[in-house]
């Protein structure tokens, strides 16, 4: 007799050519820019045209990519697995690439740099340099950003290293270098305090303050532990970069705070004094030097970083 069961529905199959069409390209276009219109005037095509494109998408892959919002579109999860494989995948394009020249013994490629104030200024570009003297055909390319703009083009594929400093560690990171990067008081060297080994907060207090921006990691510690302390700072001075702060208590009774890495120059020079901070939340910083996670990097990346650890080991 026969069964009244039903067959269990045949399993859906993808369509794997069109994760590599242009619906790829308008759908990552419409994740950056959170908006069709915004997407399709960046393509230089008409808004139609991308929502077909998504449409087919989403057909193929059977499911949702965005939440369409009244102002806008957001990845979903769905959506941010897709672009997560996509930015994965076309930099491995770009590496291939790359090992391909390197095949014909053509030695180029262009590395791209993402950090904060303290080392885009100073520390990178001297690194490169050296770097260079023995790689000359490599290219590099290096934005300033805030310490979350560091970690978001990282994650995201639009830079390949990031360098900056950590208190957590990031979703979707891979850490290729970490040290612990503790706060410093930074004072003139005829400052009262100048010839100390080390100092507190409480003692610094009583002189006045250059402090960075409320956004940047530094500030959010020296907040934390002058909360914990019942400490209250106000600064004289302030600034959303670090050189300025540095060049006004070169010249005066002023304190700011800073990390060694980006204090070097200065340092070497004697324009300005660094001191040891004994408060707890001054000592949990890290310096890193961040990739995305799952990536493989491009020879002169990775050569890049072995290039970095190797020159912060002989300055330990």
């Amino acid at each position: 007799m026969p069964s009244s069961s039903k067959p269990p529905p045949a399993r859906r199959s993808v369509n794997h050519r069109v994760l590599q069409e242009v619906a790829l390209r308008y759908f990552m276009e419409v994740a950056n820019a959170g908006s069709v219109t915004e997407a399709a005037a960046r393509l230089e095509v008409a808004p139609s045209a991308v929502s077909r494109q998504l449409g087919r998408l989403e057909r193929e892959l059977d499911t949702l990519l965005f939440e369409r919002r009244a102002r806008g579109m957001a990845l979903n999860s769905a959506g941010e697995l897709l672009a997560a494989h996509t930015r994965r995948a076309w930099l491995d394009i770009e590496r291939v690439g790359d090992e391909i020249l390197a095949l014909r013994g053509v030695r180029q490629g262009v590395v791209r740099l993402a950090a904060t104030e303290g080392f885009a200024f100073d520390f990178l570009p001297a690194l490169v340099a050296g770097f260079q003297q023995r790689n000359p055909g490599i290219r590099f390319a290096i934005d300033m950003c805030v310490q979350a703009e560091v970690a978001r083009r990282v994650r995201e594929g639009l830079t390949d290293i990031g360098v900056t400093v950590s208190l957590t560690s990031e979703r979707g990171l891979s850490v290729e270098y970490r040290h612990p990067s503790p706060i410093l008081a930074v004072v003139a060297p005829g400052h009262p305090l100048a010839g100390r080994r080390q100092v507190s907060l409480a003692q610094v207090a009583a002189y006045p303050l250059a402090l960075p921006a409320h956004g940047s990691t530094l500030r959010q510690l020296l907040d934390i532990s002058c909360s914990r302390q019942g400490l209250a700072l106000e600064p004289v001075v302030t600034s959303d970069h670090l050189y300025p702060l540095l060049q006004y208590v070169a010249h005066t009774r002023a304190v700011t705070f800073c990390g060694e890495i980006a204090l070097r120059q200065q340092l070497q020079a004697g324009s300005v004094v660094a001191i040891a901070l004994r408060d707890r939340e001054m000592n949990e910083r890290h310096f890193e030097v961040q990739t995305m996670a799952g990536r493989h990097l491009p020879d002169a990346a990775r050569a890049f970083i072995a290039h970095l650890r190797e020159t912060l080991a002989l300055d330990a």
